[in-house]
């Protein structure tokens, strides 16, 4: 938020082209964290690795219904986005531990403004989708 935009969200300071170009739509880092964070499994895991680290059986065995393969894909792919690191320590059999990065850490405040916003309004979300669906 700029001094000239006081009050104005971010989301609101500056206009969109219309219409929005497709290219800008999938380029943009806002619509890239969402789609990451908006799959079934992400943020789920963000907030257990939140708490402290993880080895990979525990997080199998936190997470009822989530397959070891997409377990993987979905650590593997926050590791690749920086948000998670992946640490394997030289044991017989070797353990890997999942954590938080840095990066990750930061994550977790708007994280949490999203969560209890949610928790929040959920009241008045499910009314106006029962008013949506009944009519």
């Amino acid at each position: 938020m700029s001094g000239t935009h006081t009050g104005v969200p971010s989301v609101l300071a500056n206009e969109l082209p219309r219409p929005v170009p497709i290219d800008d739509l999938e380029a943009c880092p806002v619509g890239d964290l969402f789609r990451r964070l908006g799959d079934k499994w992400s943020m789920l895991l963000l907030i257990l690795l939140g708490s402290r680290p993880h080895r990979y059986n525990e997080l199998h065995r936190a997470i009822e219904g989530i397959s070891q393969r997409m377990l993987t894909r979905t650590v593997r792919a926050l590791e690749a986005d920086g948000l998670v690191r992946r640490e394997v320590h030289p044991t017989v059999p070797p353990s890997v531990e999942y954590s938080l990065t840095p990066l990750g850490q930061t994550l977790l405040e708007p994280l949490s403004a999203l969560a209890d916003w949610a928790v929040r309004h959920e009241a008045e979300m499910n009314e106006a989708r029962s008013h949506h669906t009944s009519a």
